[in-house]
């Protein structure tokens, strides 16, 4: 039963008892203490009947509260099974049309692949009558050509070996020939590649070295006592220092060093005539540019006669005699002329002493052999630049002024540019590379010199094999001695590559480096 009834009647059992204990006890209560107990009964049965409708309805509430819930978690759930299975039959779908799609494809294969050896079948039954047709034309041109042999025998009264052998020898003469010709072809195309080679070679080095050259030997820097010069330099809307670059053929370079103008010009006497010019203007303080102009050639004129000096000086010195003024002249501007940053001038002088004493110890003409020394570079100090290298043009000059032909050939030889016909030209040849090469004529000083010849030799002896490594001829050539024993005549020749390609790849140098490697093989035996 429910809890609600089970009380109301717990509740009006317990009355009853109340009312009959009540009259048992109580019997002199009075009549309004009975309607006040029955009062309060119908009341309490009134609030429990009032409590038991609020219990139901909320009972039910709960229950349709429940169901509702219920109803809302099974339509979800129902939703959600129906988009799966919607969208497992969406992928069934799919896989049969992409089965559908592959069978069509895989029919149309199959009608091609049939077709196709409907059409191989035809063409081989084609090709077996054809080669029956060709096999029956074989053997009438087999029967023909021996009809035709035996025919040729009795005409030339040869058998067929014998004229076999005579076509075979002019065949041979025939492809000794056209062999010549192809080799010849192939030494031509090689040449040419070569040279390509060589040049891109010689620009790479050039790029490698040039800059320092540059630098060392394109600039000039004139030092200011202030900086309130350089506006003077400049000049109003620049007229001053326009015009000092027009009349000396230099760039000038006003920037933000401190009292300091840079002078960059390849050519070292326009450099030498700008330095004094500027000098001259500064001291002078009167600057503008019909002033530039005149000191500029006033110290065009004095440089002119300084080098004059200087050339004529450096012959009496020599005892050189007879030369012509314009080579006199040439031999001055030496002077203001570098080369891998040895003074031209000193290095001519010192190549005509070193040609005296050769010569004089060889038996020769000893005042010649001084004389094609000193002019051996005068073609580096030409008045107007041509296309002709300094060797030839310096014989063109020398030519040109008089000199003795065995002093122009050297001229021209001393490079290889022309064929040597006096005995002097390897002289001169000999003595240009001795002056050249000894330790700190160019441009090293004698520390990064050593240290290069100290790299070159570590460099080669790091390689397995290798015994001893020396740096000869002032870096210009290494000589690399192996271990007979580990290394062998092809490896020698594969090691003399891969040392002068490291070098080339990994240190700076000036001109080049022969790379030589030495194998020895020595037997040693002792008789006792």
């Amino acid at each position: 039963m429910d809890p609600i009834i089970i009380t109301v009647i717990a509740a009006v059992v317990a009355l009853i008892l109340g009312i009959i204990g009540g009259k048992t006890l109580f019997n002199k209560n009075t009549e309004k203490a009975i309607k006040d107990a029955e009062h309060q009964a119908e009341q309490t049965v009134k609030d429990a009947q009032t409590k038991a409708e609020t219990i139901k309805e909320q009972a039910e509430t709960a229950r349709d509260k429940k169901m509702l819930e219920a109803k809302e978690h099974f339509l979800k759930l129902k939703t959600e099974h129906e988009q799966k299975m919607l969208q497992s039959t969406q992928k069934i779908n799919d896989g049969e049309n992409r089965i559908k799609q592959k069978e069509s494809d895989l029919n149309e294969k199959t009608q091609l692949a049939q077709k196709q050896v409907q059409e191989y079948e035809q063409k081989k039954n084609n090709l077996d009558k054809q080669l029956e047709v060709v096999s029956i034309k074989q053997e009438q041109l087999s029967k023909q050509h021996d009809e035709h042999i035996k025919r040729l025998e009795k005409v030339s009264n040869l058998k067929a070996e014998d004229a076999r052998l005579e076509l075979i020898e002019a065949i041979k003469d025939e492809a000794n020939t056209r062999a010549m010709a192809h080799v010849q072809e192939i030494m031509e195309e090689a040449k040419i590649k070569a040279n390509k080679e060589a040049k891109k070679i010689i620009i790479q080095t050039i790029q490698r070295t040039a800059t320092e050259h540059a630098i060392e030997n394109a600039i000039t820097v004139f030092n200011l006592e202030s900086d309130d010069i350089k506006g003077q330099i400049i000049g109003r809307e620049g007229r001053n220092i326009r015009a000092l670059e027009a009349a000396t053929g230099v760039d000038l370079v006003v920037d933000d060093t401190p009292e300091a103008i840079v002078l960059s010009s390849f050519d070292p006497l326009r450099r030498e005539i700008a330095r004094i010019s500027l000098q001259r203007l500064v001291q002078d303080g009167r600057m503008h540019p019909a002033r530039i102009e005149e000191v500029v050639e006033k110290t065009k004129k004095q440089i002119e006669e300084q080098v004059m000096e200087i050339g004529e000086r450096t012959v009496i010195e020599l005892g050189v005699h007879g030369l012509h003024k314009e080579l006199v002249r040439m031999v001055g501007r030496m002077r203001f002329r570098s080369s891998y940053g040895q003074n031209l001038l000193m290095h001519s002088r010192e190549t005509a002493n070193l040609c005296s004493i050769m010569a004089a110890e060889l038996g020769l003409n000893p005042k010649l052999a001084k004389r094609a020394g000193l002019l051996h570079d005068i073609g580096k100090v030409p008045d107007e630049e041509t296309e002709l290298s300094h060797a030839l043009l310096g014989a063109k000059l020398a030519e040109k002024f008089g000199e003795h032909p065995s002093v122009v050939n050297a001229i021209g030889a001393h490079h290889d540019e022309m064929e040597m016909k006096f005995v002097i030209s390897p002289i001169i040849q000999a003595c240009d590379a001795i002056s050249g090469a000894r330790p700190g004529a160019r441009r090293e000083i004698m520390q990064s010199y050593l240290e290069r010849i100290k790299d070159l030799e570590t460099t080669a002896l790091s390689y397995p094999g290798v015994e001893k490594a020396y740096a000869i001829q002032a870096g210009r050539e290494l000589r690399v001695i192996v271990e007979a024993e580990k290394v062998s005549d092809a490896d020698s020749e594969r090691l003399s590559f891969e040392i002068a390609d490291r070098i080339q790849k990994e240190m700076q140098y000036p001109g080049q480096i022969k790379v030589t490697v030495i194998r020895e093989k020595r037997a040693v035996n002792i008789a006792r």
